[in-house]
């Protein structure tokens, strides 16, 4: 039993830092066996893991969302996220999530009190204090025409066309207002990344939009019981952030499921904060991971935790100015057993095929194998993006070790 093997503080059980970073990690899918070839109940399953996969336009490697799912599965055809994500029977939908991200299709009624309160709010949306007429003329029109961008209702709807960029700008506004509300859904993506907004109907399962509406406490319950399954073990702060709640929201659920027996208070070693553990969380001996972390992994996003389970300080550079940047644009953490080890600063360059390493550093008491691993790592890495090589170049300490490491072509 996992109680059994922990130490005891006072009355409450005691994690130490390794074995809560265990917990962490297993919860997160990172004992789960890789398949050879990733199939559609591999993604289904790993999503069940993640709970959400956050949404980011930056394409210096791979977008976002990809990110994740190749940490945990190993290389794997991105079409199953467009199929999962656009095509019945949808597994998952764009929302407001943690920020936006995609989110199990199931988690639409427990988003339903989100939207609800958005629209209670519309008078803080612009568009709808100066053109509200716009916003019931673009629902009528996608209604009509289907799954529309922005620029597809950009012609056409009856309203003074001033100039196009502001008009496109008020456009994309009302859209937006109709997504926070519930009014549309995201029906996919186009091949510029632009959101085709439709109406719920036509996007969510009709068993899904029919469910009943949770109470606020209830939806409440539901999304932090989902992030106490994909932590395994965290602190209020950490199950808050993970659906981006409000303390006056997580803290009344977080004390229902402890009450309830679902959520089990625990003390982690070296953290002054009271923490839950899910009374169905797994403690193994050993994690044996190796995976870069995307800056969006849920793993990382939420930067104290990051620091006080792994004792490493992590922080996106990419709005600093280059010149006040410490370790790059896009630097992605490198897991090795239960341990971040490596930081490496990465981008692909699909013209000529190559994958950049513009700056390698080992954390303190990395293994002396720290190199050969991350060099392995990468070479999948680049394979997956469909790259021929990898080059390194010389900055960071690891940098000279991880290049004497590549002496094979890339096998994609």
């Amino acid at each position: 039993m996992l109680l059994a093997i922990m130490t005891t503080m006072s009355d409450v059980p005691a994690l130490t830092r390794a074995q809560a970073r265990r917990v962490a990690l297993v919860a997160q899918g990172f004992r789960d066996p890789r398949h050879t070839v990733p199939t559609m109940r591999t993604f289904s399953r790993t999503l069940a893991r993640t709970a959400v996969l956050q949404i980011d336009s930056v394409n210096v490697l791979q977008r976002a969302h990809y990110m994740p799912l190749y940490s945990r599965m190993g290389p794997y055809d991105t079409d199953l996220l467009r199929r999962a994500s656009e095509r019945p029977p949808r597994r998952m939908v764009e929302y407001w999530a943690h920020v936006a991200a995609f989110m199990p299709v199931d988690l639409w009624p427990a988003m339903r009190h989100r939207m609800r309160r958005f629209r209670e709010r519309g008078h803080e949306w612009s568009v709808m204090r100066h053109n509200p007429a716009l916003v019931d003329s673009l629902l009528a029109e996608v209604a009509e025409r289907g799954a529309s961008t922005p620029r597809d209702l950009d012609d056409g709807l009856p309203r003074a066309k001033v100039h196009w960029g502001w008009n496109w700008s008020d456009t994309k506004k009302a859209l937006e207002y109709l997504f926070f509300t519930g009014d549309l859904a995201i029906a996919g993506r186009n091949q510029h990344f632009e959101r085709l907004y439709d109406l719920p109907e036509r996007v969510i399962p009709r068993a899904v939009l029919d469910l009943p509406e949770p109470t606020d406490e209830e939806a409440h319950r539901e999304l932090v019981r989902r992030a106490a399954v994909a932590h395994g073990v965290g602190t209020e702060a950490c199950l808050r952030d993970y659906f981006r709640m409000r303390p006056e929201q997580s803290r009344p659920a977080v004390r229902a499921l402890a009450e309830s027996g679902e959520l089990l208070p625990v003390r982690i070693e070296g953290w002054d904060r009271a923490a839950y553990l899910h009374r169905d969380a797994v403690l193994p001996r050993r994690v044996h991971a190796r995976a870069l972390r995307s800056p969006f992994d849920p793993v990382v996003w939420e930067r104290s935790r990051t620091e006080h389970l792994f004792d490493f300080r992590y922080r996106i550079e990419i709005y600093v100015p280059e010149r006040q940047r410490v370790h790059g644009y896009y630097v992605l953490p490198f897991l090795l057993g239960d341990r971040l080890v490596a930081r490496v600063d990465l981008k692909a360059d699909r013209k000529l095929r190559v994958l950049h390493v513009k700056g390698a550093w080992g954390e303190t008491g990395a293994p002396e194998e720290t190199a050969d691993e991350l060099a392995a790592e990468l070479r999948t890495l680049a394979g997956w993006l469909g790259l021929d090589s990898v080059r390194v170049a010389p900055r960071g300490d690891l940098a000279k070790a991880l290049d004497a490491a590549y002496d094979a072509p890339v096998v994609g």
